[in-house]
């Protein structure tokens, strides 16, 4: 990831409270060549993200065909997984996307935006609405809309 990326993101994360602990695995995305072969570089790739989640743990992954929801929704969503005290992990694909069988096994699908990001930027939205979400949560004057 560009410098930018890990900067935007590692300051969404240091505002985070201590109840909120994100730890962001990143893993390495398979090479493409001159022919690859997208349904088994996505298939290989969502198999090693699906053995990166950890036990027990709420698996939310998103998709373009996900579904979308609002950062009021997001907020409600948090509180929730706050409240549960359950781990939670989001799987943001690979630039082709995820497998059907990475998700079949989540329960949770979600969709950024119907606009298509650069995929770096997709992690720190992802982490700044989070950051929002919880400033929704807390009366935190970040959220003004």
């Amino acid at each position: 990831m560009p410098d930018w990326v890990d900067a935007a993101a590692d300051d969404f994360i240091r505002r985070l409270p201590a109840e909120i602990k994100i730890n962001s695995i990143l893993l390495p995305l398979i090479k493409r060549g001159k022919n690859p072969d997208i349904p088994r570089i996505v298939r290989d790739e969502s198999r090693k993200m699906l053995a990166a989640v950890p036990k027990g743990s709420q698996l939310v992954v998103l998709d373009v065909l996900g579904r979308s929801v609002t950062t009021m929704k997001l907020s409600a969503m948090l509180d929730t997984w706050l409240q549960q005290g359950q781990d939670v992990s989001i799987v943001i694909g690979g630039p082709d996307g995820v497998s059907d069988e990475l998700l079949s096994q989540a329960p949770i699908k979600l969709s950024l935006s119907a606009l298509t990001f650069p995929h770096p930027l997709v992690r720190v939205i992802l982490l700044e609405q989070i950051y929002r979400a919880w400033s929704i949560l807390n009366n935190h004057p970040y959220h003004r809309a």
